[in-house]
C-alpha cells in the first residue's frame, strides 16, 4: 500500500473509531456492563494492533522518538481500540435474546446531569440502583427531574445479552 492509501486509511480508521465510540457511549448506557471490561477490550486492542501494525505507522509519518509512540499510541486507542470495543457492545446489544424479564429495583442514589447540546438548562435526572450487587446509574429525561426525589424504585424490563451481559429494554420510574 502507498504511503498515500496508508495516510487516508489511518484517517478513516481514527474518525470510525470516534464515531462509533459516541454511538457505543448511548448502547452502553442501555446495558449493564462492568466499564473496566470495555477499558480492557480498548487496551488490547490498540496492543495488538500496535504490535502489528506500528512498523507501517512509522513509515507512514514523519514523526519521531517520543512523539511517534505517543501519536501511534493515541491513533491505536482511539480508532482500533473504539472500533472493537464498539463491536463487542454493539453485538451484545442487538444479538440479544428475544425474551425479556421484569424486575423492579429499589433507588439507591439520585443526581442529576446536564441536558442535551440544545437543551442545557434543562436538567435529567440519573438515578442509582443495585444491580446484581453492582450499582448501576440510569438517567431518565428532563421531565422526570421536577418529582426525582418522590420515586422509590425503577421498573426495568431485561433481556440476556449475546455475550452475557444484560440490556435494558425498557426502564419505569415508579413511587
Amino acid at each position: 500500500m502507498k504511503k498515500k492509501h496508508r495516510k487516508t486509511a489511518y484517517t478513516t480508521v481514527f474518525i470510525v473509531g470516534v464515531c462509533s465510540m459516541v454511538w457505543q457511549i448511548t448502547i452502553y448506557r442501555n446495558t449493564i456492563i462492568d466499564v473496566s471490561i470495555l477499558f480492557g477490550i480498548i487496551i488490547v486492542a490498540a496492543i495488538v494492533s500496535f504490535l502489528v501494525d506500528f512498523k507501517n505507522y512509522s513509515k507512514t509519518y514523519k514523526y519521531r522518538g517520543v512523539g511517534l509512540y505517543l501519536y501511534a499510541a493515541a491513533h491505536y486507542l482511539c480508532g482500533f481500540g473504539f472500533i472493537a470495543c464498539s463491536i463487542f457492545t454493539l453485538s451484545n446489544y442487538y444479538f440479544a435474546d428475544k425474551t425479556a424479564i421484569k424486575e423492579t429495583y429499589e433507588i439507591v442514589e439520585r443526581t442529576s446531569l446536564l441536558g442535551s447540546k440544545y437543551h442545557r438548562d434543562e436538567m435529567q435526572p440519573a438515578f442509582k440502583i443495585k444491580y446484581k450487587e453492582k450499582l448501576k446509574q440510569l438517567v431518565f429525561p428532563h421531565k422526570y427531574y421536577e418529582n426525582m426525589a418522590l420515586y422509590k424504585s425503577v421498573e426495568l424490563e431485561v433481556r440476556k445479552g449475546f455475550f452475557g451481559f444484560d440490556i435494558l429494554v425498557d426502564k419505569k420510574l415508579t413511587y
